[in-house]
């Protein structure tokens, strides 16, 4: 899973620019293009967009884990 390019599809279903996003999270503007190409990102971090996207990134995280096969 890129983290970055989901955090991008559900701000945009959610209608909400990345001006808007970036003074939610807060952050400069060019910091949330910086997110969109993260394959990963820290867990203080992706808390805040959660909550600011209403979308619980965490689940989706953990759906994908659970998708993989175990060693």
């Amino acid at each position: 899973m890129n983290i970055g390019r989901s955090i991008r599809e559900v701000m945009k279903k959610k209608g909400m620019s990345v001006t808007q996003l970036s003074r939610e999270i807060p952050c400069e503007r060019t910091n949330v293009y910086n997110i969109f190409s993260r394959k990963d990102i820290s867990t203080k971090l992706l808390w805040r967009i959660s909550q600011v996207l209403e979308h619980n990134f965490f689940e989706d995280l953990s759906k994908e884990y659970t998708k993989k096969p175990q060693k």
